[in-house]
């Protein structure tokens, strides 16, 4: 089923004409749950790796902070989780009952880092065929991003990047090893999706902006929240959805104490949330530093976006359309709008930047 994600509020460009020029595509990814398979883009599906070619393993020191957990750990606690969000419960009833909670525990109490070299686990797959503006190395026509479930240095999971052409791929490897090492919560164990790739306009977030234009953005985003008025319900041919579009823009406007003002353009109009390819990066919680090629000292692009959701954390206007409907039965752990289950820091971003010169150079990991 695609996504749509629903027409900016306004279009920026038009009230100020030097954002047109920064303009950049991405690609939204929208991954949803389901049963990929090696010839589909995915995230968190099967890899088209072949049978002769070496599986990647990290061999770098690791910062565990909790004694990490088995991959198959991680599989039971979310497979216990998940039924136990199904069933019915009485008010105040515990999620889990005692022999649950116990079994649980165990499974997240852990065991020893081991010392060998950790397998990679499958990120992503992207068939440029399914992304616009994807381009890779000549013949390439295949991306996999894997990444070693562990925590890092930087805090984040070293990722790996494999370009390949699909067709020589030959005879595929059908049972690839697993890390015997993930991260203590499973944060970094994406779930298996299929992918709706939606092309979008981004434009820059306000940290990457010259101060004289930001400010002048903050300060027209003070005044649209004076003069919001919410549009008529009924405009919209779906009269239903449009009445909870509608009903949305109401709950947001009372559950807010201050409302988005300011920063307006940085949440309904610049960068959009969630898994995506290129476009701009999503800084909010720290500012933008140079980023530059340590082999050739040119500027990063970015590539990919691993995000902890689809919502920004302010509103919903990104939220696609057909997302907005009810869901038509019972959610479980795996929130629709958060099928990966991938979780970056506090809920942040991981933001994969490439050299623009040669897919050679090493690529940057930054969170955001």
């Amino acid at each position: 089923m695609s996504r749509t994600t629903p027409p900016r509020p306004v279009d920026i460009a038009s009230i100020f004409p030097e954002l047109a020029p920064l303009a950049r595509q991405a690609v939204r990814l929208h991954p949803r749950a389901g049963r990929p398979t090696v010839h589909d883009s995915s995230v968190g599906g099967p890899l088209l790796w072949p049978a002769d070619e070496d599986w990647p393993t990290c061999a770098k020191e690791h910062d565990n902070a909790h004694p990490p957990v088995s991959l198959d750990d991680i599989r039971q606690m979310r497979a216990l989780l998940d039924a136990a969000w199904l069933r019915p419960r009485e008010p105040r009833e515990h999620l889990l009952n005692p022999d649950e909670r116990a079994y649980f525990a165990k499974l997240q109490a852990g065991h020893p880092a081991h010392t060998e070299p950790n397998a990679l686990l499958p990120v992503a797959q992207l068939y440029l065929r399914d992304v616009p503006g994807l381009a890779g190395p000549e013949e390439a026509d295949l991306l996999q991003v894997l990444w070693c479930p562990l925590d890092h240095h930087n805090e984040l999971p070293a990722a790996r990047l494999v370009w390949r052409n699909a067709a020589s791929v030959g005879k595929l490897l059908t049972d690839p090893p697993e890390p015997v090492d993930v991260e203590h919560y499973g944060s970094y164990v994406p779930e298996p999706c299929v992918l709706h790739p939606e092309v979008v306009t981004e434009y820059p977030a306000p940290h990457e902006l010259p101060e004289e234009l930001a400010d002048r953005l903050y300060a027209w985003g003070e005044e649209q929240e004076e003069d919001t008025e919410y549009p008529a319900p009924h405009n919209h041919p779906d009269e239903l959805l449009a009445d909870r579009l509608y009903n949305m823009g109401e709950e947001q406007e009372e559950d807010s104490e201050e409302g988005l003002g300011g920063t307006y353009y940085q949440y309904e109009l610049s960068v959009a949330p969630g898994w995506k390819v290129g476009g701009w990066g999503p800084w909010n919680f720290c500012d933008p530093s140079p980023m530059h090629c340590d082999t050739c000292n040119a500027p990063y692009k970015p590539l990919l976006t691993i995000d902890s959701g689809e919502g920004n954390g302010q509103n919903d206007s990104w939220t696609p359309l057909k997302d907005l409907e009810e869901p038509s039965g019972p959610i479980g752990l795996r929130n629709p709008a958060d099928a990966p289950m991938v979780k970056i820091g506090r809920g942040y971003s991981m933001e994969i930047y490439v050299c623009p010169t040669s897919f050679d150079h090493p690529h940057l990991e930054v969170m955001q």
